[in-house]
């Protein structure tokens, strides 16, 4: 038995069995009985359908900080999963093993991983993770339905790479999103990331913060390839452009499938931290045991507001009410979700 499910954004090539994925910018235009890009796609008689509904390879209860998430409901537990595939395919990709390859998976239902997420304790809600949600944007679509029927918060961490028209769709259902913005440069996306597009995540990010869903931002800093000065200012620039509030998180790179770079200097990871404090308010580092650059301080007076241990958080300034944040010493509003 098939396990197809019928596709959402797709148009149809007139006067041919060709069809048109338009779920991000690739557009893959895609023959009969063929896959796009993805692998998750497939033409049937000129019809588009999604192979990997329900299909999850992975689910895990993780800290909401692993997202990483700092400014969304620090302290709690969100139900994490993925399937296969993903719409780049990174060199250095950390999950190699489920985005660029086909595993074993498990079939779930969105009421089912509603359900598991309501009944576990200290759990706020959903995270679409591991590889990239776009690519199951159906699975991803009902579910969140669902879980927001039940009181949850739903959340993408994603590479960004989503367009215009199923973002807008998605977006009533997502609280937060945490957008992985690889490099501010379109030749680090052709060479390192085998195709995407900068400009698809730049609008991504700027659109997802306008229509009311919380963003942070990861920047995975690779020696040699994204980690100068100047392309580290310019993401910094295009961030605080959108809004001086967006936490961006500079990750330590660590060898990983087909990139065999020595891991990021803790030099190097200063020095973009440095960057980025000039212009942006919450400003972290990640992949490092640094207490001081995990935790959240008050851009006005300094206070410490969130004392963090990697995955562990701890409010110590915050005062909170109604969801909204400010600081107890000084009364500056914190960006972010807090209750």
């Amino acid at each position: 038995m098939s396990d197809n499910h019928p596709a959402k954004h797709y148009s149809k090539v007139d006067g041919s069995t060709i069809v048109v994925c338009n779920l991000c910018s690739r557009k893959c235009r895609i023959g009969e009985s063929k896959r796009g890009f993805c692998k998750s796609r497939v033409n049937v008689g000129g019809e588009l359908f999604t192979t990997n509904y329900g299909h999850a390879v992975a689910i895990n209860m993780d800290p909401i900080e692993k997202k990483p998430l700092y400014h969304f409901l620090p302290g709690r537990n969100i139900l994490s999963l993925g399937t296969n595939y993903c719409n780049l395919a990174c060199k250095f990709c950390q999950n190699s093993e489920i985005s660029q390859h086909n595993t074993g998976f498990r079939k779930v239902t969105p009421d089912y991983i509603a359900a598991l997420a309501v009944q576990s304790e200290n759990c706020c809600g959903l995270a679409f993770t591991y590889n990239e949600p776009t690519i199951w944007f159906e699975f991803v679509l009902d579910s969140s339905r669902i879980a927001l029927h039940h009181g949850l918060k739903n959340v993408l961490v994603t590479n960004g790479d989503i367009a215009e028209k199923p973002l807008e769709e998605l977006a009533p259902f997502i609280s937060a999103m945490n957008i992985d913005l690889k490099a501010y440069s379109d030749a680090f996306y052709r060479e390192q990331c085998g195709g995407g597009s900068l400009m698809a995540v730049l609008k991504t990010i700027s659109r997802a913060y306008s229509l009311g869903i919380h963003v942070e931002v990861t920047n995975l800093v690779i020696p040699a390839l994204n980690d100068s000065e100047r392309m580290i200012s310019d993401l910094v620039d295009f961030i605080a452009g959108v809004s001086t509030d967006i936490p961006l998180h500079f990750s330590r790179y660590h060898p990983a499938y087909l990139l065999e770079a020595p891991p990021t200097p803790i030099k190097t990871l200063n020095s973009a931290f440095e960057i980025a404090s000039k212009k942006l308010k919450f400003v972290y580092l990640g992949n490092v045991a640094d207490v001081a650059k995990n935790s959240t301080w008050c851009p006005t007076c300094k206070s410490l507001l969130v004392e963090r241990h990697y995955f562990s958080s701890r409010s110590v300034g915050l005062a909170v009410r109604d969801g909204a944040a400010t600081c107890r010493k000084c009364g500056e509003v914190i960006y972010g979700i807090f209750s």
